[in-house]
């Protein structure tokens, strides 16, 4: 499997049109990667459904392939994993730095082989993500790990043993990574102050599925009692909170009036409150949530924390949202101190928000201006795209490469609620667009 360049592509949008209609949701992404590198857990085969097809998906599928495992694409969002005909424990390619993810093969090449090389992460540049607390738990565990020429070389000399693990500060990351190590680890590994993200739960659901005995996930504490070996499984990976969010506060900014489907409610809560009080209406029914957005639309405070705190991946979506709400509003980032470099962008298309320190004062507008914009990252890209529907007139978005890692058919899916909004390759195409739609 080989990844296609779009480094030219661009998304052109001519803003103004509310969105309305009904948008189903994939499966999450931050669950996905993090399932696909512990299939290395099993020599038996595992089947996987509702993987979202996204760019990061690919890469990790890629880098399964290149390590000898069978991979097999039933279809679009299912795929069955045989990783018993791996015959390396080196993963330092290029691509595979592209993304934050491959951190997840050093935690599951050492619980299976009792080693792993594998190239540091890459991903958007939001912020300091070092892995510190990754070494820390692997090290907690019996094994010597060192970075070397930018890989992270770790050796348990055999199988790890299980250890007490305080992660000084949250992090999703590593709660996942130790918990996919220990799951065949000698004994009990305790992982304290663990994250409870609806992935970190999802990723557990998994291993335990396969025979792991993970208990706690969801909670601050989780208790791993290490297991011989893991066996086969058939799993469906949970709805996109994200995704789902981000289509939310599209419908908001955009005064439409939005069904989202296949999402699991309580996941949405700290975004839903977030749009309730800014005056838009959100119903909830089994696996569905509408939000229309008719009214003029209050300002309020944001502030980023980990579950079941606001997320932060929601953080510039939302920004974008309440530049458009009537005074001043505040969002104040806890998580990544480098999450604010859309702000430039949307100061072209008009916005009012001044950034001191960790903190965004947004200052309410009457409307975008339509504006050539570059997506800093995945989720200010998808901010921006929300923008450009807003906006009056034309934008364009480029370096969609970013965005197109974790949405998948991101323009389709606008299209089909009315945006009028195009992915094109050439500034010819861009014109012809401009003509069309006029």
């Amino acid at each position: 499997m080989t990844i296609k360049g779009y480094d030219m592509d661009q998304y052109v949008i001519k803003g103004g049109n509310p969105l309305v209609g009904e948008v189903e949701i994939g499966g999450a992404k931050n669950a996905a990667l993090a399932i696909l590198a512990a299939t290395l857990l099993t020599e038996e085969t595992v089947q996987i459904e509702n993987v979202p097809d996204v760019r990061d998906t690919q890469v990790m599928l890629e880098a399964l392939s290149n390590i000898g495992a069978s991979v097999n694409r039933i279809d679009a969002h299912t795929v069955r994993i045989n990783t018993s005909t791996v015959n390396s424990v080196c993963l330092e390619e290029d691509f595979i730095k592209r993304i934050r993810a491959s951190y997840y093969f050093v935690g599951a090449l050492l619980g299976r082989f009792g080693q792993a090389v594998v190239a540091l992460p890459g991903g958007c540049n939001i912020g300091s993500r070092p892995i510190d607390l990754h070494i820390k738990g692997f090290r907690a565990m019996g094994a010597v790990v060192r970075i070397d020429n930018g890989s992270v070389n770790a050796n348990a000399g055999g199988r790890l043993k299980g250890g007490n693990i305080y992660l000084d500060k949250i992090s999703v990351g590593a709660t996942i990574n130790i918990m996919m190590a220990a799951s065949l680890a000698s004994g009990t590994t305790v992982i304290e102050n663990a994250a409870k993200e609806p992935h970190v739960v999802d990723v557990a659901n998994f291993l335990n599925s396969m025979g792991a005995n993970i208990k706690g996930a969801g909670t601050d504490v989780i208790r791993i009692i290490g297991v011989r070996k893991l066996h086969k499984t058939e799993y469906s990976i949970i709805p996109d909170q994200i995704e789902a969010g981000t289509y939310m506060v599209a419908a908001a900014a955009t005064r439409g009036d939005v069904i989202v489907r296949n999402v699991i409610p309580k996941h949405l809560e700290a975004i839903t409150s977030k749009l309730i009080e800014i005056g838009c209406e959100v119903q909830e029914s089994g696996d569905a949530v509408r939000v229309v957005a008719a009214h003029q639309l209050m300002n309020t405070r944001v502030t980023t924390l980990a579950y079941p705190g606001f997320p932060t991946d929601m953080q510039p979506q939302m920004a974008v949202l309440l530049s458009l709400c009537e005074g001043t509003s505040t969002v104040t980032e806890t998580i990544f101190e480098n999450r604010f470099k859309y702000v430039d962008e949307l100061t072209k298309m008009g916005a009012d928000i001044k950034v001191e320190g960790n903190t965004a004062i947004i200052k309410g507008i009457n409307g975008y201006k339509g504006a050539g914009l570059v997506a800093p990252d995945l989720r200010a890209g998808a901010a921006l795209v929300i923008a450009g529907l807003a906006a009056e007139g034309f934008s364009t978005v480029s370096d969609i490469v970013y965005i197109e890692r974790g949405y998948e058919d991101f323009e389709g899916k606008l299209a089909n609620l009315g945006a009028v909004i195009s992915k094109v390759d050439s500034e010819a195409e861009v014109q012809k667009f401009k003509l069309r739609v006029g």
